[in-house]
């Protein structure tokens, strides 16, 4: 039997791939055969240095692997959903807002200006996460991919603290990686993979997901390429979460839209990549004092509404 005609479960079973070619895939986290089923052709042929008809064939037989997989039945689907955990915010009008916390097997993005809970609300989960199903939490470890060095021990300890938790305790399950660029910043994630063989996480988060696409990537001439980058990067935070029954949280930041003269101007940045893989969509702002808003903007089943909540020492609370 050829090689061509066996079964294909990792990289170096696909027709044209050797070892050395696996090696270089892995090198810039293609570790599966979904990430080389979604790459475009010019991309992979770059990265593995291949010719780019080797590489469309590659494509295509990963394609074939990935799609007998894909199909499931509405009732194995609906038994998967039954798995799905919630993360508690700290805030039972929050939670409400988002049919009762954060979901696993999700994406939520919280965008919004600086000052509007995005860090403070991803460190009030880093602790939730940890507590009991019945505390709301999922009795699981975080990991935190922080890309503006904006991650405090000291204020998990308060947090800690407020719910009566060993602050100690607390931060040794939260395992903290900071990312330097947007290429490292991918690589994480493939090591957050990785650790999590051994790890019992139930949440990821990245804080913040775009500010190095961002300042990378300036210019329209570079605008595909960076979207290309990011739709790659929010697919392996998806199925981190899909093969963890986990809870990603990424923040994001916001940029004012000139052309808009109706409603609020600032718009997310990562435009509809972000937007369209995201499952929900947070959009959070400052009030009077301690309090902010929760405007849930998108999401597969919930309707659009606010809810008020406050940052305090403790952390969120209603």
């Amino acid at each position: 039997m050829g090689k061509d005609e066996k079964s294909i479960d990792n990289i170096e079973d696909l027709p044209g791939v050797g070892p050395a070619t696996a090696d270089k895939l892995r090198e810039s986290g293609f570790t599966d055969l979904m990430d080389i089923a979604v790459v475009s052709p010019q991309e992979l042929a770059s990265i593995a240095e291949i010719g780019l008809p080797t590489a469309t064939r590659i494509i295509q037989e990963a394609g074939k692997k990935v799609q007998k997989d894909e199909f499931r039945t509405g009732n194995e689907l609906y038994e998967k959903r039954q798995q799905v955990g919630k993360i508690s915010s700290g805030s039972k009008t929050f939670d409400e807002l988002l049919g009762g916390g954060f979901e696993s097997q999700a994406i939520i993005e919280l965008f919004g200006e600086y000052g509007s809970g995005k860090t403070q609300i991803a460190h009030q989960l880093c602790v939730m996460v940890q507590l009991p199903k019945e505390k709301g939490g999922l009795d699981g470890h975080a990991f935190y991919i922080d890309t503006e060095n904006t991650f405090r021990p000291e204020r998990i300890k308060q947090m800690a603290e407020g719910y009566e938790l060993d602050p100690e305790d607390v931060l040794s399950k939260i395992h903290v990686a900071r990312a330097y660029n947007s290429s490292h910043q991918m690589l994480l994630v493939d090591k957050v993979k990785e650790l999590s063989k051994d790890v019992p996480a139930r949440l990821l988060v990245v804080d913040s997901l775009t500010a190095h696409f961002r300042a990378e990537y300036v210019g329209r001439g570079t605008l595909a390429d960076r979207q290309q980058k990011l739709n790659r990067h929010m697919h392996d935070l998806l199925r981190w979460s899909d093969l963890n029954n986990g809870v990603v949280c990424v923040t994001n930041q916001v940029a004012a839209k000139p052309d808009a003269f109706f409603g609020d101007p600032t718009r997310p940045i990562g435009g509809h990549i972000v937007g369209h893989t995201a499952t929900f969509r947070v959009y959070l702002r400052k009030s009077k004092g301690p309090k902010r808003i929760a405007r849930l903007i998108d999401s597969p089943h919930l309707p659009e509404g606010e809810a008020v909540f406050s940052i305090i020492e403790t952390g969120v609370r209603d």
